[in-house]
């Protein structure tokens, strides 16, 4: 364990007054905490220098993620050995330092953690994947004027560290606006057109806002790109265009894709889902059963942020009830219900549901 590390938390700031407090108290465990106000009109650089943050004000114009982040990161002292960049809607698990100190090794440059992206309403994570926001002060910038990352021209493999057990958890504002994410992802693609990253996500926000033409267009695109060789990032793509055809109606292209998606990336159940849930729509229970089965059959959970938590939680075991149901095997609805209240105990209708399928199989 490296117990003299200088560890610093930087950040950025706009309007985000009720979150400071929780934020603060979860990111103490560091040396120091500096944040890059972007133009607050509220209370949030007052309540952070109250808690003993140092605070820089500074107007980012034009607005880039990455720009403001890199002008945060100026504000890290120059004898920091690692830098921590969080947001002020995310919180450490008590303990987080320790677990830096105990992974932090002498030629580490980077640490990948934990990061669940939202928490769901009964306290379960929800989309969770892999993170590298924490690193050392030299050699480091960020890119992309909108989900931006690290770079760093010389990093070696062996020289990223990777820590399971430290987790950050974001608690999105819903009430925050993602519209300047279109443009500035539309810049991304303009200055990199070869980042199949990239593409992904701009090819995401219009089908976010609805411009599914669009969206099928720039998915093909992500498709087409040399590097874009990620195949679950690829079956995400596929998938993507399916549920944009399904918005439009258009059923027939939805399971053509869902079915290209799971043959590009058979290890990822998010594809088999989307096509058992079109087949359950369309009242095919016998698909509805195939599609699923097959899909339980994958084991190994993906860190990746293509990760849907309902693949992995009740839901598909609700599926399979209620389509066994349908079919008049009352048993492995039964069996199925069981399955599905093992992950969620206290779901009044799945408990309702068992009660009535077991109202049945008791009146044959």
């Amino acid at each position: 364990m490296n117990k003299n590390l200088k560890i610093v938390v930087y950040a950025i700031s706009k309007n985000e007054e009720k979150f400071v407090d929780r934020w603060v108290n979860s990111m103490k465990e560091a040396d120091d905490i500096v944040v890059l106000d972007t133009g607050s009109t509220d209370g949030t650089i007052e309540k952070l220098k109250s808690l003993g943050v140092k605070v820089v004000k500074r107007i980012i114009s034009p607005w880039r993620f990455d720009v403001a982040r890199n002008e945060s990161l100026k504000l890290v002292p120059p004898d920091t050995d690692v830098c921590v960049c969080t947001d002020l809607d995310e919180i450490f698990e008590s303990g987080w330092r320790k677990k830096i100190e105990e992974n932090w090794q002498e030629n580490t440059k980077q640490l990948r953690y934990k990061y669940v992206w939202n928490v769901l309403e009964n306290n379960q994570d929800g989309v969770t994947f892999m993170y590298e926001k924490i690193h050392a002060l030299n050699g480091f910038k960020w890119i992309y004027p909108v989900h931006e990352i690290l770079s760093c021209d010389n990093l070696l493999p062996h020289e990223i560290s990777t820590c399971v057990s430290l987790v950050l958890r974001h608690f999105p504002d819903p009430n925050k606006s993602r519209s300047q994410y279109l443009k500035l992802l539309e810049l991304s693609v303009k200055e990199c057109p070869e980042s199949d990253r990239n593409t992904h996500y701009l090819a995401r926000e219009y089908m976010f806002n609805k411009r599914y033409i669009e969206a099928i267009s720039t998915f093909k695109q992500h498709l087409s790109l040399k590097n874009a060789t990620w195949k679950e990032e690829r079956g995400a793509s596929l998938r993507y265009i399916g549920d944009c055809y399904f918005n439009l109606n258009k059923s027939y292209w939805a399971k053509f894709y869902y079915k290209k998606a799971i043959v590009e990336s058979p290890k990822s159940r998010e594809s088999y889902l989307s096509l058992a849930e079109l087949y359950y729509l369309k009242k095919d229970y016998l698909s509805t059963i195939f599609v699923l089965k097959n899909m339980l059959e994958i084991k190994e959970k993906s860190l990746s942020y293509m990760t849907n938590p309902h693949c992995w939680n009740a839901h598909p075991f609700d599926l399979l009830a209620f389509c066994y149901y349908k079919i008049n095997d009352l048993q492995l609805a039964i069996f199925y219900t069981h399955q599905a209240l093992l992950m969620s105990q206290d779901n009044n209708r799945l408990q309702e549901n068992l009660k009535y399928y077991l109202s049945l199989l008791n009146k044959n």
